[in-house]
C-alpha cells in the first residue's frame, strides 16, 4: 500500500477513533484504571488492524460504526488481543479467572495472623515465611495448584489448635522429630503419629482423604 493511501486511512481511522475509545470507557467501566487503560489499548490496536481489512474488502467502518465498536469492545472483553486470544489456561487471564470463579492476589507478608501474635513471639516472621519461601520459587507444582493451596493452607491452620499449628510450623522446617518431642514434651512416637494425623487431616480439608491413610 502506497504511502499516501495508507495517510488517507489513517487520518479517517483518528476521526472514529475517539468514538471508539468514548464506547471502550463505557464498555469497561467496571474494571480498576490500569486494566480498564490495556482494555482500551487493545480495542484502539484491534480497531486499527480491522479497519485496513475492512478497507481491502471495499467496506467503511463509519458506516456501522456502533456495530463496529460494540464487536470490539466484546473481542476485547473475551481476550482477543492483537497478537491473538489470550491462553484459555494462562491464570493471569483475567477471563479464565472469573469464568474459573478465582482471582490471583499478591501473597502479603504473613499469613492470616493477628499483629500482636506474629511480632510477640521470637522468629514470628520467619515462622509463617517458611511456607511462603516453599513456593516463591517452585518450578514443579502447577500454578494453580500453588494459587489453591496458599488459600486452603491458612484456612486449615485455622481448624486447629495454637500449639497444634506450632507443631505443624515446626515440621514444614524440617525439625527432627527427637527436637519436636523435647520442645512440646512429647515422645518421638507421639510425634511421628501425630505427623500422620495432620497429613490425614489435611487431606480431608482439601477433599482427598486417602482410605489408604485412614
Amino acid at each position: 500500500m502506497e504511502q499516501r493511501k495508507l495517510d488517507e486511512l489513517h487520518a479517517k481511522y483518528l476521526s472514529i477513533l475517539p468514538k471508539i475509545e468514548l464506547h471502550g470507557h463505557i464498555y469497561f467501566r467496571h474494571l480498576n484504571p490500569d486494566r480498564k487503560a490495556d482494555a482500551i489499548q487493545e480495542m484502539r490496536a484491534l480497531a486499527w488492524k480491522w479497519f485496513l481489512r475492512l478497507h481491502e474488502q471495499g467496506k467503511d467502518p463509519a458506516d456501522f460504526l456502533m456495530s463496529f465498536t460494540t464487536f470490539l469492545a466484546r473481542s476485547v472483553n473475551s481476550g482477543r488481543r492483537l497478537v491473538g486470544m489470550a491462553k484459555s489456561k494462562d491464570v493471569m487471564n483475567p477471563i479464565t479467572q472469573r469464568h474459573q470463579g478465582f482471582k490471583v492476589e499478591s501473597l502479603p507478608s504473613f499469613t492470616r495472623t493477628s499483629y500482636d501474635h506474629l511480632y510477640s513471639s521470637p522468629k514470628g516472621q520467619e515462622l509463617y515465611d517458611t511456607f511462603e519461601e516453599r513456593l516463591w520459587d517452585n518450578t514443579i507444582t502447577p500454578i494453580l495448584d500453588q494459587v489453591q493451596f496458599r488459600i486452603d493452607f491458612p484456612a486449615w491452620l485455622q481448624t486447629l489448635t495454637g500449639r497444634e499449628q506450632r507443631m505443624i510450623r515446626g515440621m514444614a522446617r524440617n525439625e527432627r522429630t527427637l527436637d519436636l518431642s523435647k520442645q512440646f514434651d512429647l515422645s518421638p512416637a507421639r510425634i511421628s503419629q501425630m505427623r500422620r494425623e495432620f497429613q490425614i487431616d489435611w487431606k480431608r480439608f482439601i477433599g482427598e482423604a486417602d482410605t489408604a491413610l485412614v
